[in-house]
């Protein structure tokens, strides 16, 4: 396994406070001088965004509202950088950093910290997570590089973020639809609900912008996507019946607890739980839930 890959023992479990130190409550301190926390205050012009930071979208009306804030009280909390190439990258702060120079700040408070690009990565997924500053697809394509750059299982990504497994399954399914489509909710114009309910349908984006155009709701947007729904009619297999409410809901609601692709076929006699899955994480996962085991 490459030196890239390697899983290592992660401290964000305990929270950004405990990781970073509690930097909130630290006295100013003068520019260029360090404080016994490691906060100091360095020209905005050496620091630089991350350009593989997880959140890629930023409203203007939010950045000069908070620019506003910043411009009267000043930056409270200071921002995380680690040394990179003549100056400073950020870790966790760029919006703040953003609004600073819409504020025209000359200098901010910084934490400076040698992190490498894996713990770079976490950090800035846990901070926007903890601040809702994610939205779903943003948040699926840092998990989604995390998995496939750095090798976190999706267990251990859920450990990372305080989330359940099949949250993280949820998030990651999304990067199926089309690109327009996760667009929409990097927009704002569909929610996850929305875009979940979109999966494994016909003419996706045809249906996202009929969604987007009426307002629908989730629940409108599951009855639409569910009539759009391929149906299974290859020789010898027998047409499945239009599913009971109950057992679609039942289907729906499995769906959410184990991020997995759920089917039941119920009859007076008994019936068939078909769970799918695409991944040995999956799979994983569903069998330490049968046996109790912890996940």
């Amino acid at each position: 396994m490459s030196e890239s890959k390697r899983i290592r023992p992660s401290g964000l479990g305990r929270g950004l406070n405990a990781l970073l130190g509690e930097i909130a409550r630290e006295a100013p301190v003068t520019p260029g001088e360090a404080s016994a926390q490691g906060v100091r205050v360095l020209p905005i012009e050496s620091l630089s965004p991350h350009p593989d930071q997880p959140r890629r979208h930023f409203d203007d009306a939010l950045l000069d509202e908070l620019a506003g804030s910043i411009a009267a009280r000043g930056l409270i909390q200071p921002i995380v950088v680690r040394p990179h190439a003549h100056g400073y990258q950020i870790v966790a702060g760029e919006r703040r950093w953003r609004a600073a120079q819409r504020a025209h700040l000359h200098e901010v408070p910084v934490v400076v910290r040698d992190f490498d690009d894996a713990e770079t990565l976490e950090i800035a997924l846990v901070e926007n997570i903890q601040r809702q500053d994610l939205n779903a697809i943003e948040e699926a394509q840092a998990y989604q590089r995390l998995a496939g750059e750095y090798g976190h299982t999706q267990d251990a990504l859920a450990k990372i973020v305080h989330k359940s497994r099949s949250h993280i399954a949820n998030l990651l399914r999304l990067l199926e639809l089309p690109a327009p489509v996760q667009q929409h909710v990097v927009e704002g114009k569909l929610t996850m609900g929305h875009a979940r309910a979109l999966l494994g349908a016909r003419d996706i984006e045809m249906l996202a912008d009929r969604i987007i155009e009426r307002n629908l709701s989730v629940r409108d947007t599951e009855r639409l996507a569910r009539d759009a729904k391929p149906r299974r009619d290859r020789e010898g297999d027998a047409p499945r019946k239009g599913p009971d409410a109950d057992i679609a809901a039942l289907e729906r609601q499995l769906a959410d607890l184990l991020g997995l692709s759920v089917r039941i076929a119920h009859s007076d006699k008994g019936g068939t739980l078909t769970l799918g899955y695409s991944t040995l994480d999956q799979l994983d996962m569903v069998c330490q839930r049968l046996t109790g085991e912890d996940i």
